[in-house]
């Protein structure tokens, strides 16, 4: 058997998305690009190395052997691709960052600061929910996690890097938005807006509603902070929200801070990374540039 890199990488793609289509989209390439190469290592191993269950590619008893293989074929091959880099000194290559949903409203301004220092870098950005940012993690998919709350139970090392105020928020003409010094205890009688279990903010709001004895009794269940946003500018409620979500509708008027005991939640953002895992120099640098840049590229 003698599998071309090609094939591999293409293979290993197909399994992590379960898809042909998305693994297109991952690599750039068509469709039948795709399927031709797995077909081609499938006649090499002699056997079926995909099944469909559902809407999902999964792979068989076969294909789980040949990917575990191909993950370790792909590793030592970025391995040694950025121990040769870090040779030559030169800050460039991949850079892969897997972010919360909360965060897509800063972190390419971040990244976007940073390619413009180190223009031979290649951003992969990755914006998912708190759930699927901590299965990467696990599988040790990015370089690096952005996220809102550090893990527990996880051996990671955390880098907090940025503020994270999270406010309460209204549309500019809600009955609460002339008020001042608003009980938190008044939030339980408003309609209340919230994102999915597990989330961040959710975990916050609820954990300091928890400390005061009390508890908010979600009106709507959203899935991320753009729906959340429009279900606010809707009347259909209020929500807590991260600062850096809103900058744009402050500025336009059309949603407000509400002026509540106990608010804003100081937090911070923190870039996350398994705590065994070595950062390439490129990843290195990037952690050093938010470390000390954030506040100011984001200002």
């Amino acid at each position: 058997m003698r599998p071309t890199l090609q094939q591999l990488r293409v293979f290993d793609a197909v399994v992590r998305n379960g898809s042909i289509t998305r693994a297109a989209e991952e690599l750039y390439l068509t469709q039948p690009a795709v399927s031709i190469q797995v077909k081609k290592l499938e006649a090499l191993v002699g056997l079926p190395l995909l099944e469909q269950v559902g809407r999902r590619l999964h792979p068989t008893q076969a294909g789980r052997r040949v990917h575990a293989s191909a993950r370790r074929v792909l590793t030592e091959l970025e391995a040694l691709e950025e121990s040769v880099v870090e040779l030559k000194g030169v800050v460039k290559g991949e850079l892969r960052i897997g972010v919360v949903t909360t965060a897509k409203y800063f972190m390419p301004h971040l990244l976007g600061a940073f390619v413009e220092r180190h223009p031979q870098v290649e951003p992969r950005l990755t914006v998912t929910n708190r759930a699927q940012v901590l299965a990467r993690l696990q599988a040790n998919e990015d370089d690096l996690l952005i996220m809102g709350q550090v893990p527990e139970g996880l051996d990671v090392e955390a880098h907090p890097f940025l503020d994270n105020d999270l406010v309460v928020v209204a549309h500019a003409g809600h009955p609460l938005a002339r008020e001042r010094r608003i009980p938190m205890g008044r939030l339980c009688e408003e309609r209340f807006l919230v994102r999915e279990q597990g989330s961040g903010t959710r975990l916050a709001i609820e954990a300091v509603m928890a400390e005061r004895g009390q508890a908010i009794e979600p009106y709507m269940e959203l899935g991320d902070s753009e729906a959340i946003k429009h279900g606010i500018l809707a009347g259909l409620g209020i929500s807590v929200m991260s600062r850096h979500n809103i900058r744009l509708e402050l500025e336009a008027g059309s949603l407000v801070i509400l002026d509540v005991e106990g608010f804003p939640l100081r937090r911070k953002w923190y870039a996350v990374h398994p705590r065994t895992k070595k950062l390439s120099l490129t990843a290195r640098t990037f952690l050093d540039f938010i470390l000390t840049r954030a506040g100011t590229v984001l200002s």
